[in-house]
């Protein structure tokens, strides 16, 4: 029992005496608040400054969905009839794998690559995205002195150092560049943004983005589709040329039996005819499935509706001057109390050394 009264008082006298070295601590922060203040104020003026000398940027942003058709199950029906009861069977298809897929898809060195390999006219001047971006982001100024990369053009036959330059191009973009989200949490919106000091080739390579990434879409989604039509398309051709030849072989026998009495002189005729037959009854169907096929294809392909696309003059990026400002003045803050923390700290370890 005595033990445990001493460990509590123990556990009091430590504890009372924090509070006080946090009260003595506060103390002399607030003793030196006008100087924390007036640091803290002198950094936010440089993140300020820092920001308006530093090369504006512009924001293109273009805003769209996707619209896709939902699949369907065989127990489709059942599904129907089950919801009327409480009960979800899984079946219904969510659009957000098709949204996770299309983000990705926008940032993949497939659709960058391609892009930048498009020629838009920027400033006057007609170019490939590419020759923009480097010309825009003062690229050549760094190769002048590198003998290999001084004279590289992206208008010649691709090498292993367009190569290297492009995969370094299409980090440098989705680091510092490019930015892919859901416009909100409520709706299926994708906002796409793309910064750059040149608000025109911020908008070219936007609006082309969009568009690279919309035909390669499209053509995954509906390859198989686009497979079985091309099959189907296919064989409707090469029937139908076979029933082309049965038909004018069909018509030839038949003239030359037209004074043929005996049965076994038309067997031929009656070959040929059963032919015409078979072959028009599989084209017919063919046909049909090709029709039916046609539709499936429609129905499958998925449509991108662009809603909002960025209009010059593009807006300045206001947010990161105040941004900057305000981060500014956070670290001037946060150093400042830093300092006087160990400034308090080495004052008492100083005294305490003395009073020893």
């Amino acid at each position: 029992m005595y033990n445990n009264s001493m460990d509590r008082y123990d556990n009091e006298i430590q504890l009372k005496e924090i509070l006080i070295k946090f009260s003595e601590y506060k103390t002399f922060l607030l003793q030196n608040k006008l100087k924390i203040i007036a640091f803290s104020f002198f950094t936010f003026i440089i993140g300020i400054a820092v920001a308006y000398t530093s090369s504006v940027k512009y924001h293109a942003q273009l805003t769209f969905v996707v619209e896709e058709e939902k699949g369907r199950s065989a127990l489709g029906g059942v599904s129907g009839i089950a919801s009327q009861f409480g009960f979800d069977l899984g079946i219904s298809e969510s659009s957000t794998f098709s949204q996770s897929n299309v983000i990705e898809l926008l940032r993949s060195r497939g659709v960058v690559e391609s892009t930048l390999m498009e020629s838009a006219v920027v400033n006057g001047k007609d170019d490939l995205l590419i020759e923009h971006y480097l010309e825009i982001n003062n690229i050549h100024e760094y190769w002048a002195d590198n003998d290999d990369l001084q004279w590289v053009s992206f208008h010649e036959v691709p090498s292993y150092s367009h190569d290297s330059i492009m995969r370094i191009v299409w980090v440098d973009i989705i680091d510092n560049h490019l930015d892919i989200g859901l416009f909100s949490d409520e709706a299926n919106i994708i906002a796409l943004s793309y910064s750059s000091k040149d608000q025109q080739f911020a908008k070219e390579i936007t609006e082309k983005l969009i568009d690279e990434m919309t035909e390669m879409y499209i053509a995954h989604q509906t390859s198989q589709a686009n497979k079985t039509l091309s099959f189907l398309q296919d064989r409707a051709d090469s029937i139908f040329g076979e029933l082309q030849i049965a038909e004018q072989e069909f018509a030839r026998v038949k003239d030359i039996n037209s004074r043929i009495v005996k049965a076994s002189g038309r067997l031929r005729e009656l070959q040929l005819m059963r032919r015409v037959e078979v072959l028009n009854t599989m084209y017919l169907e063919i046909i049909k499935n090709l029709e039916l096929s046609k539709i499936t294809l429609l129905n499958k392909t998925p449509i991108i509706n662009i809603i909002d696309k960025p209009i010059l003059p593009l807006e300045e990026d206001e947010t990161s001057k105040k941004m900057a400002g305000l981060l500014g003045g956070l670290l001037g803050g946060l150093l400042s109390v830093i300092y006087f923390v160990f400034k308090k700290l080495i004052q008492d370890s100083i005294q305490g050394f003395k009073e020893n």
